[in-house]
């Protein structure tokens, strides 16, 4: 076919010189090239599939290392609805603050501006895991779950075959791969996220009587629950998203972790994470381990976490209190849809930094020369003349 295809273009050409146009001789290259890569093929297919490429569906022999990048790769290390986090985590970062406010109410320090440039001061690990995109439900547009403790939250993630979060998992996907101090960057900012909203003073029968959000009455606890709600649907904030894509990681709601820490008195294996939509830190370090595993609140939900596939488990601290085992249950079936809610405050509570103290004064001062002043006696008193007026100093004996 090639010799039939020779003679037919050195016909066209109107000779028999053996050297052909330029313009000729790259067509005869390219009908060329085209004959041996159907033949390549051709080959391959007799060959069957022993040299074909393994497919996406395949993670073949990698080492252990390797199989969170592969498996992530393929779409097949996390749920649909959660995101794949896989980073080196720093457990004592070292961070200067540029400017500081003492909150005296909470008796909070709150950090409003990071410097960029920071350390770690102790080794870093591996961590990979699959973390919720939102808050539990877990669903774009959905309320944020409120009036859960520890128990029932860590009940509910087993129910959807996850757990939740360590809370080393929980602060490297808020982190983001640039370990930021805030999910969005290293300057804390209100219009990011659901925080710094005014107020709103939960109403009680009596100064101690339990609130009425409390009450076992469930039309009085939802009536109220709806007043004081300042949430936001979740994902609703686009910047309010960490570099690994998680939603709402600090503001809204506070969420439930196990504090893979050494244990504390009250908290014991449970912390709060991520502050809610009040005036805190709201930070992705902080902490709060000031109430106990049966605490619940109308600001607190959770999020939860799962083991990605090949991945590593992440181990606690040694001296850490080791979580009970929860029955899987779900106490959060029904969405949750308020009535009424306030929703953030239009103002907000705004930190001015204080104005930089001032030094010393360049400019010269004239000097005054003291004016003489003469002493003179009237009606019982010593007086001083003085251009003004007079000034009483004392009474003459």
């Amino acid at each position: 076919m090639v010799n039939k295809k020779i003679r037919k273009i050195r016909k066209g050409w109107g000779g028999t010189s053996f050297y052909p146009p330029l313009p000729d001789l790259l067509i005869f290259l390219f009908i060329t090239l085209q004959q041996v890569q159907l033949a390549g093929c051709a080959n391959a297919a007799e060959q069957g599939d022993a040299t074909a490429p393994a497919e996406m569906g395949e993670i073949g022999d990698e080492s252990e290392d390797a199989l969170p990048e592969r498996a992530a790769a393929l779409g097949a290390a996390c749920p649909d609805d959660m995101q794949y986090v896989d980073t080196e985590f720093c457990s004592d970062v070292d961070r200067r603050c540029l400017e500081v406010e003492h909150e005296r109410t909470n008796h909070l320090d709150i950090c409003h501006s990071f410097a960029r440039e920071q350390s770690c001061r102790g080794p870093r690990r591996r961590i990979s895991f699959c973390i919720d995109i939102y808050e539990y439900p877990n669903q774009r547009g959905a309320h944020p779950v409120w009036m859960l403790d520890w128990f029932q939250a860590q009940a509910t993630c087993e129910s959807k075959g996850k757990r939740l979060c360590w809370a080393s998992e929980w602060t490297a996907a808020c982190e983001g791969p640039d370990s930021t101090p805030f999910p969005y960057g290293f300057e804390r900012d209100h219009r990011a996220c659901n925080m710094d909203n005014l107020y709103i003073d939960p109403l009680r029968p009596g100064p101690r009587s339990q609130f009425f959000f409390y009450s076992k009455e469930k039309w009085l606890a939802f009536r109220e629950l709806s007043r004081l709600d300042q949430s936001v649907p979740s994902g609703s904030m686009d910047r309010c998203r960490s570099g690994f894509g998680v939603y709402d990681m600090t503001g809204n709601v506070d969420e439930w972790v196990v504090s893979d820490e050494p244990t504390h008195d009250k908290s014991k294996w449970a912390a709060l994470k991520g502050g809610a939509w009040g005036h805190v830190r709201s930070q992705c370090r902080p902490v709060t381990t000031s109430h106990e595993p049966e605490f619940y609140y109308y600001f607190v939900g959770f999020r939860c976490c799962k083991d990605a596939l090949g991945a590593q488990e992440w181990t606690p601290a040694p001296d850490a209190l080791a979580a009970p085992v929860v029955e899987a249950h779900d106490f959060a079936p029904e969405p949750i849809r308020p009535v009424g809610a306030p929703g953030p405050s239009k103002t907000k509570f705004t930190w001015v930094p204080p104005a930089p103290a001032r030094g010393p004064s360049t400019r010269s001062t004239p000097q005054l020369r003291p004016r003489r002043l003469r002493p003179r006696q009237r009606r019982g008193r010593l007086t001083y003349r003085r251009a003004s007026g007079s000034r009483t100093c004392g009474r003459v004996k």
